[in-house]
């Protein structure tokens, strides 16, 4: 009996578990549009203030 072939199939290598929080034109991540990286700094910088004030 050839034990390797019983069992479950093996899943695709780095590939996200859940591919729809992931995927493009999604609310979390739209088509083609990354955040400026200004908007990315003002963000960072005022979850550095609430944590230095919490």
């Amino acid at each position: 009996m050839d034990y390797g072939k019983s069992g479950a199939a093996k899943s695709a290598k780095n590939m996200p578990r859940h591919k729809e929080h992931n995927e493009k034109g999604t609310d979390k991540n739209p088509y083609g549009k990354s955040a400026p990286k200004a908007e990315l700094l003002a963000r960072m910088k005022a979850a550095a203030e609430a944590k230095k004030k919490g």
